[in-house]
This record gives structure tokens, sequence and C-alpha cells, in this order.
């Protein structure tokens, strides 16, 4: 019998940093993404967003790439986001992705780092820079 604990924070931006997420809808989006994540058994342990970019923090099956995990977050959130008129204008697409391996010490700062983005944004989202 195996047994891994792979913890992978992630963040998405939008094309060009735009501001095109929409509060009100973030739920939503939110749920989708779970499901995607569900789909290749894996596990969400956090995820929440700003105006341009998103961070999920995700118990990786060994089994799946995150390559392939991240592509098909990307495109299938996308299309559900147009589809269904979630964001400001038109949403081209999460522009890039940077993903982070993490240890199971750091799970809980993470989480809450991930949770309090709105603070964390109000405060400095203009200076931080990410990737």
């Amino acid at each position: 019998m195996s047994f891994t604990k792979l913890y992978i924070h992630c963040v998405f931006a939008t094309k060009n940093r735009e501001n095109l997420l929409i509060e009100k809808n973030a739920t939503r989006i939110h749920l989708y993404i779970r499901k995607i994540i569900e789909n290749y058994s894996c596990k969400t342990l956090a995820i929440n967003n700003v105006w341009d970019h998103m961070h999920i923090l995700i118990n990786l099956h060994p089994s799946i790439s995150i390559s392939e995990l991240m592509k098909n977050i990307k495109w299938s959130s996308s299309k559900f986001i147009n589809e269904n008129r979630l964001s400001f204008g038109r949403f081209s697409r999460w522009q890039w992705y940077g993903c982070f391996s993490c240890s199971e010490d750091e799970v809980g700062r993470i989480i809450k780092y991930i949770k309090n983005q709105k603070e964390h944004h109000n405060e400095s989202w203009k200076d931080e820079t990410l990737l």
C-alpha cells in the first residue's frame, strides 16, 4: 500500500491582469473548479480569488500531472465563466498559472492566506507582484 500527501498551492491570473472577476459570482466559479478538481481524484483544501487572480490549495492525487490538471481548470473554468457571463466583459482565459509545493506543516498557514485574500489585497494588491 502506498501513501502520499502532495499539497500544491496554485495561483491563476487573468489575461493582462485585468480586473475581470466579479465578487458576487465567486462562489459559482469556486464550486465549478472544485468539481473539476474532484473529477481528477484530487481535493480542494482552499479556494479564493480577488479581481485579477485566484488561489487554490490542492491535495494532488499522485496519478495526476499538475500540468494536465491546470490545463483543464484553466480551459474549463474560462469557458464556464463566459457561457454564464460571470465576469466583467469577455473572459479571454487565465493567462498563466504558478504551482508551488508545500509541506503539511504549512497547510494551515496557506489556507488562512487564501481565505484572507480580499483583506490582503485591500491593503497591498497594487504593490504585489505574482511571478
